[in-house]
């Protein structure tokens, strides 16, 4: 027993080790954010829980929106709209209460009578509103979405610049202004996106502020005595890594930080996307696109504030304690079937079981409802953080009582083959469920990529036991088994695919993969088929 208890001492202190070093605060340098000066503009969607544009019966209640401008008052003088429907006609006038300046937003499509209604309501806001309306934007990133041409985009915004009194914007990423001059002859002055997570080539979070400083001057020199106005400029606090692009709250409070200084250093305005998180468009973006906001989607509270101390996991004292006391099932469970003969090199193996589940339980609980989107996606991560918290306890057990894990067949195959063992049942159970997921991201990772998340978290703690236990515990003999072994290789395959498109600056890409790549090999080594 006393092997059982150092090795229980050492995983608990090696589980609170990870969750301190997880959880410590990024110090952030003071910015104008936290000495009271107040942000130039915000973009403002003001949609909740499952309110989305997506569905055209969607109406915001004027209350809600007083709601959200009382809270922005108190962090800028000016609101970016997108569009004038679904109730947001209503944002210029809560807004004037509230001594809001409004860039005010139409949406243009290509659906000429959807268009036509847009314009015709954003000019009539525009002259109500003169005080208040500090500019009209015609259209957001409708050259990079093909809806219209650059002719006949220019034309329309000519036609709105003859009708109000206040100045005239187009807004869309850096690029499609460089490719199509001729817009900018239109406006009164140039908007332009400059979003370096989304970048064909993603800008890590240190470099942000260069590159965007770097697009600035770029697009200055292409239009030599405009004003330009940095439109959209942020970074996501919760999502998957593009290459070394890691969205994290801490990396979303150094990008606004660095890039309040910025513009307060070369003097120039921005617009930071955006006010509060919109859960709306994860159905579009995945997880990443709905954590863009300074302020979150559920609370209504900020995320960090000047000076503040900012953690990637602010709840790690409570994520490490609840994976000490994971360790301590796993170890329990373990002493229960142990044996006077059970080897020394048995509770190391249970250990390092408890340790990889105790560490990365809190993870995979923390990302469940951030990564889970509709019946799917809740059923797929239920089932992952299922699978994660099993098999470090069954497969403790398996090893103890040094049971092989069976083939897929003894498990759900013929009834004369299936073995009797509950134990190994389990186990068999465990990993027929873990391969299935692990084909549900993978493939889904080399099919449909873009917005799909790592959950290198769950699969880890999943899958790090058997990659034990087939170390520790002999493998019968028999016939490799076709189900594992083309399970083995479809997984080796798409590991190739993965790292390949994902890049070898993602370490999230590359845990995941090493984690399938374990999975692989497990699969490989099974044998236990009759001959």
């Amino acid at each position: 027993m006393r092997y059982a208890f150092a090795c229980l001492a050492l995983t608990a202190a090696a589980i609170a080790g990870v969750w301190t070093w997880l959880g410590r605060p990024a110090l952030l340098m003071p910015s104008q954010f936290g000495r009271g000066e107040k942000l130039y503009c915000v973009s403002y969607t003001p949609f909740r829980g499952a309110q989305t544009p997506l569905d055209p019966a969607t109406t915001i209640p004027a209350a809600q929106i007083e709601d959200d401008l009382t809270r922005l008052a108190q962090v800028t003088d000016c609101i970016r709209t997108y569009s004038v429907d679904f109730g947001l006609d209503q944002i210029a006038g809560i807004a004037a209460k509230h001594g809001l300046k409004v860039m005010q937003g139409l949406w243009l499509s290509s659906n000429p009578a959807k268009s036509r209604y847009q314009v015709e309501t954003a000019i009539a806001l525009a002259n109500k509103y003169p005080g208040t309306i500090r500019s009209v934007v015609v259209g957001n990133e409708v050259l990079l979405r093909g809806d219209m041409t650059a002719t006949d985009l220019a034309n329309t915004i000519r036609a709105v610049k003859a009708r109000v009194q206040v100045p005239v914007t187009y807004a869309d990423v850096w690029e499609f202004w460089l490719r199509n001059r001729d817009v900018a002859n239109a406006v009164d002055f140039i908007t332009i996106h400059i979003l370096p997570y989304w970048e064909d080539f993603p800008i890590a979070a240190r470099d942000a502020m260069a590159h965007v400083e770097a697009i600035r001057r770029q697009v200055v020199a292409a239009f030599p005595g405009r004003e330009i106005l940095l439109g959209e400029v942020g970074w996501p606090s919760a999502g998957r890594m593009r290459e070394g692009a890691l969205p994290s709250p801490a990396n979303q409070a150094r990008v606004i930080r660095d890039l309040l200084a910025l513009s307060k250093r070369e003097n120039f305005n921005v617009n930071i996307i955006e006010a509060f998180d919109q859960p709306w468009k994860r159905a579009l973006e995945g997880t990443v696109g709905g954590h863009w906001g300074l302020f979150d989607a559920t609370t209504r509270t900020a995320k960090f504030a000047g000076a503040q101390a900012v953690s990637n996991h602010p709840h790690w004292l409570w994520q490490g304690s609840a994976g000490i006391l994971f360790a301590f099932v796993v170890f329990g469970a373990a002493i229960r079937v142990r044996t006077k003969d059970t080897p020394p090199l048995f509770w190391f193996a249970v250990g390092a079981n408890a340790f990889v589940g105790g560490a990365l339980a809190g993870w995979t609980i923390e990302n469940i409802p951030i990564e889970s989107l509709g019946i799917g996606g809740w059923s797929r991560s239920l089932a992952l953080a299922a699978v994660a918290m099993a098999a470090p306890v069954v497969l403790s057990v398996a090893i103890m009582c040094s049971t092989p894990v069976p083939a897929f067949f003894r498990v759900f195959g013929p009834k004369e083959y299936r073995m009797q063992n509950p134990l190994a049942l389990a186990a068999g159970v465990i990993l027929a469920i873990t391969m299935l997921l692990a084909f549900v991201v993978g493939l889904a990772l080399v099919f449909d990529p873009r917005y799909r998340d790592f959950p290198f978290a769950p699969l880890t703690a999943a899958i790090v036991p058997f990659l034990v236990h087939h170390v520790m515990v002999m493998r019968p003999k028999g016939l490799r088994p076709v189900a594992e072994a083309a399970g083995a290789a479809v997984l080796a395959i798409s590991i190739g695919y993965i790292v390949f498109n994902e890049g070898f600056a993602n370490w999230q890409s590359l845990w995941l993969c090493a984690t399938l790549a374990a999975l692989s090999f497990t699969l490989a080594r099974v044998r236990d088929v009759p001959g």
